[in-house]
């Protein structure tokens, strides 16, 4: 929780984004803070898969009210197939739940 100028205290957002590679294949992260999240991904200073796969395009960001809802969608998307990762990209939501149902 942060708080602001008159004492008020709100919630700080988190994220859960995708990440399109240079080699086509998707990265799924969550942060708190996006900017800056994407643009270690972009400069790099991220270790691990998104370094040696770079360029990478930002291709889905949706918000969350706490971490653990956004690790929970993290954790959630991982385990997807591409398609229904596409679906989700493409906000195509009647073929993001055919695709849960099948």
């Amino acid at each position: 929780m942060d708080t602001i100028g008159n004492g008020y205290k709100f919630m700080k957002p988190f994220y859960v984004y995708i990440l399109k590679c240079s080699d086509g294949s998707y990265y799924t992260g969550h942060t708190d803070f996006i900017e800056k999240r994407i643009s270690e991904h972009r400069e790099g200073r991220v270790a691990g898969y998104t370094a040696s796969r770079q360029p990478i395009t930002v291709v889905f960001v949706d918000t969350f009210n706490s971490r653990y809802e956004a690790l929970a969608a993290e954790r959630q998307i991982k385990g997807w197939s591409r398609k229904k990762k596409e679906a989700l990209i493409q906000k195509n939501w009647k073929k993001l739940i055919s695709l849960s149902n099948a």
